[in-house]
């Protein structure tokens, strides 16, 4: 048994156990079985996600590693990169406020805004379908059907695959009771996180999120970026959209359309401290 350190980080209720490189070392355990044993909410800290802060990278100012609650392994994850840019400034991992973090999706750069406010630059979405990935022949308008429900799915890539779905109410009942079928659909041959989203106005939706690995959480950024690029691409939304979660509200700016896709997604939002603490392990 090793008596590790950790802080305990929530972007929009979307919680992350973070720990630096040395006190995970010090467990000896794989990160897939750590991140279980840690996110465990009865016998563990209790978390959505791990986040390992690694320090050993050449290709950017600094790198994570991260897994999902369940032991699997997630290229990206918007809250995440939040708390994580927060957490390694306020610990002098990094001395400046704009800097770059290499990730599983690519390279992404989060700049500090104020002392809770980080704004990511998270690229260029990704909509062929081969490359999200998703078996559909386009990205958009695919007709799926459950019971004796119709959905029109979107898929979007934002370093992780997403299945963005607009309906008119419910979208809370709806994550809850089709999120887990669609998220293991064989159409996701990397399984996928589900948005069912409510537009309340060009510039503004309410989103209940299905994270892949987690289930239900109360934010998803990567979910929140989907969701917009999805609604600017079908006509339903402006190019800066406030996405309301259950947590909380990201504001998300991408200036693409369907004849430009070339442009890059910008999230902003909260990243708040929750407890620090040690655990044996």
């Amino acid at each position: 048994m090793s008596k590790i350190k950790f802080t305990k980080m929530n972007g929009l209720g979307n919680d992350f156990v973070i720990l630096d490189y040395d006190e995970y070392k010090k467990t000896g355990i794989e990160p897939d079985k750590l991140a279980e044993t840690l996110c465990n909410r009865n016998f563990g800290i209790g978390a959505d996600g791990l986040i390992i802060v690694n320090p050993n990278t050449k290709n950017a100012d600094i790198s994570w590693i991260f897994y999902n609650s369940d032991g699997s392994m997630a290229q990206m994850c918007g809250n995440g990169m939040r708390c994580f840019a927060r957490y390694v400034t306020d610990n002098k991992f990094i001395d400046k406020k704009e800097f770059s973090v290499e990730t599983k999706a690519g390279i992404i750069v989060p700049k500090i805004i104020s002392d809770n406010e980080v704004r990511v630059n998270m690229g260029q979405p990704v909509l062929e379908p081969e490359k999200i990935p998703f078996k559909g022949k386009e990205n958009l308008n695919n007709i799926y059907k459950i019971d004796d429900k119709e959905f029109t799915l979107n898929a979007v890539s934002i370093g992780n695959p997403h299945c963005i779905i607009f309906v008119d109410k419910d979208s809370k009942a709806l994550a809850l009771k089709y999120g887990s079928y669609i998220e293991n659909d064989k159409m996701f041959p990397e399984k996928t996180n589900v948005e069912f989203v409510e537009v309340l106005s060009r510039n503004e939706v309410v989103v209940n999120v299905w994270e892949r690995g987690c289930g239900i959480t109360l934010a998803c950024g990567t979910g929140a970026c989907a969701t917009a690029v999805a609604g600017i691409l079908l006509g339903k939304l402006n190019n800066k959209v406030k996405v309301n979660l259950p947590g909380g509200a990201l504001n998300i700016e991408w200036q693409g359309s369907l004849s430009d896709t070339k442009h890059n997604v910008y999230m902003t939002g909260r990243a708040d401290y929750s407890f620090v603490g040690e655990i044996e392990v």
